[in-house]
């Protein structure tokens, strides 16, 4: 079981940097010189269909892979654990309703050029209390495992590392394309974890 742990944090950190390389700007201008506008249309469904497709692997090695139980969360608190992970799907799903659920999947782009459309930086909603609703609402998924085993717990850290850096990435593009109006929004409100006292822009 001792490589274990580490086959299954090396599977995300390969996930990561593929996904990480394919949403950069730099690959995009690379698409759009060789394809023409018309692979914006296509872009984020295809990144979209990858990613879920190239996750699934991951999310299955360490159910293959030897492991070892750490902890199970007996009944009642088991309940209260599923109840928090009902919480956090329907966060995700208020959320996504928030930003556009056929945007966010790229079908919307198929009808539409995203070329023609105006950005628009979403402040309502969860965008109130934090930056980034979605992730928030993932992490809450992962670490409320009511089992958690030597290789889950890798999985977990692996990826909350990779959604925090995810975070600060987009944060990068954002202020790019939003401006001071961006910088004046992080500045007032936290990115991941809401309510938290002294300065907001975590």
């Amino acid at each position: 079981m001792g490589a274990s742990p580490w086959l299954v944090l090396l599977a995300i950190g390969l996930y990561g940097l593929v996904h990480s390389v394919l949403a950069s700007l730099w690959v995009k201008a690379r698409l759009r010189q060789t394809f023409g506008p018309a692979s914006e249309r296509w872009y984020r469904l295809a990144y979209n269909l990858f990613a879920v497709l190239s996750l699934l692997p991951v999310l299955v090695l360490p159910a293959l892979l030897p492991d070892r139980e750490l902890y199970r969360i007996p009944a009642p608190w088991l309940y209260l654990t599923l109840a928090g992970q009902a919480l956090a799907a329907l966060l995700l799903l208020a959320g996504l309703l928030h930003t556009g659920v056929w945007s966010f999947l790229g079908l919307h782009q198929l009808i539409q050029s995203p070329a023609a459309e105006q950005p628009r930086l979403v402040v309502r909603g969860l965008y109130r209390w934090v930056r980034h609703p979605l992730y928030t609402a993932g992490l809450l998924l992962i670490w409320l495992l009511p089992v958690m085993t030597v290789n889950l717990l890798a999985l977990s850290l692996g990826l909350m590392l990779y959604i925090v850096i995810g975070a600060m990435f987009e944060e990068r593009k954002l202020v790019d394309e939003f401006g001071q109006a961006y910088v004046e929004y992080r500045r007032s409100t936290p990115m991941l974890v809401p309510f938290l006292p002294g300065k907001r822009g975590n």
